[in-house]
């Protein structure tokens, strides 16, 4: 096969980069498409804050004969550089590769990655993860290696099972591996954090509330105050602003179901933050990547008429001088009175029926084996994996992967 690589410089070109995953995939009955917007945004300098201590480039591949604007596309790359980009205990510069897609052909994939690599090298890089984002890590992030058999969340990677062989058989090592896990709503949860509720319960200290739309700028404010605290500073976590957390919640007020967002705290200070959405690809699949002003109304009718049986974990964390005091336990069950219509009968805790079917939290590091066993002692199962990849430049160093695994 003879294949041409074409760098996308134009905005037909830009539209035919998001084509290529929408035709690779177009007979998965597991797909949906992301909303172009979505993609579009990752690679606009005025709306992704990451061009400033960054670049990116990304190509198309084609076979040769047909290549053009009505040639075959056999798959797509993107390469971005990112100053502010580092896992603990890198000792070269790290690039980044994502936006794979590719046929079941290694010589094609080689002819991407090698492409991206060298691409890389002449910045100065000396080594390259992926699949990930040229941005935030909540999105577009790892190949997916198992749950290749559900449909994606919203804005994560859906890719077919032989991708992973693409990877591994060009030299690519995983990093790290990250863990989706879910449950069935309606399932109990195990005694013990009926248990750690009531204990927390007894302290008239403790209270709970779930998000109100219309005090967004007081959770905001709660939110900050917990995130800096639990987060800021570890594993190259920055500080949040209250204001950039307000712009947050604004932005998510037309999806936000109040019901599933719960803050905990404790002598009026907040401790504990447990931050929801529906998952929004269960109304994202009717729109084909669109998010046109009809579109939008389109959007608004489908949520209207269509229930979303489905909600996703974004953010669960306390401040640490509350951790491992049960707290983790009080919330949730706080959070499942309304959820799951827990009520507390003759001292026992019964549920009714809950207001959604299912839920599946964001990933979680392997490496953050604490998080893990909290999320799994909810009697989860993992959903899907999905792996970081790291490819070494120099083929002769040692491999380690994500640090906090050895």
């Amino acid at each position: 096969m003879r294949m041409q690589l074409i760098e996308v410089t134009s905005p037909r070109l830009a539209k035919e980069f998001i084509a290529v995953n929408v035709a690779l995939n177009k007979n998965n009955p597991h797909y949906i498409r992301p909303l172009d917007k979505d993609i579009r945004e990752v690679f606009d300098p005025k709306k992704n804050k990451t061009f400033r201590h960054g670049e990116v480039i990304r190509w198309i591949l084609k076979d040769n004969d047909s290549a053009g604007s009505s040639g075959k596309s056999l798959g797509r790359i993107a390469a971005f550089t990112n100053k502010k980009y580092k896992n603990k205990g890198d000792d070269v510069p790290v690039g980044g590769i994502g936006f794979f897609d590719c046929i079941n052909n290694q010589d094609a994939a080689d002819m991407l990655f090698d492409v991206a690599k060298h691409w890389l090298m002449q910045r100065g890089m000396e080594a390259m993860d992926g699949p990930i984002n040229f941005g935030e890590r909540d999105r577009w992030w790892g190949l997916v290696v198992k749950g290749h058999d559900i449909p994606p969340m919203y804005c994560m990677n859906f890719n077919a099972p032989y991708y992973q062989q693409l990877f591994e058989n060009y030299g690519f090592r995983n990093f790290f591996n990250q863990i989706c896990l879910a449950l069935k709503v309606g399932e109990r949860l195990i005694q013990k954090f009926y248990d750690r509720h009531a204990e927390c319960a007894r302290d008239l200290n403790f209270s709970s509330s779930h998000i109100k739309k219309n005090q967004l700028d007081k959770f905001a404010k709660d939110f900050t105050i917990v995130y800096n605290k639990a987060w800021a500073g570890h594993g190259g976590m920055k500080q949040l602003e209250e204001k950039v957390v307000y712009k947050m919640f604004r932005s998510m007020k037309p999806v936000l179901d109040e019901r599933i967002n719960w803050f905990v705290y404790y002598k009026g200070e907040p401790v504990g933050i447990w931050i929801n959405l529906p998952d929004l690809n269960q109304w994202f699949k009717y729109l084909n990547g669109k998010f046109s002003l009809w579109h939008k109304l389109k959007f608004l009718w489908i949520k209207a008429r269509n229930k979303n049986k489905k909600f996703t974990g974004l953010v669960f964390g306390l401040v640490p001088e509350f951790q491992g005091k049960g707290v983790d336990s009080y919330m949730i069950v706080e959070g499942a009175k309304v959820i799951q219509n827990v009520y507390i009968e003759n001292g026992e805790y019964k549920m009714g029926k809950p207001i959604y079917e299912d839920y599946e939290m964001q990933w979680i590091g392997e490496f953050n084996p604490k998080m893990i066993n909290v999320a799994e002692a909810l009697n989860t199962y993992r959903s899907r994996i999905l792996t970081t990849y790291r490819y070494l430049f120099d083929r002769t160093k040692e491999f380690k992967p994500h640090p906090m695994l050895l």
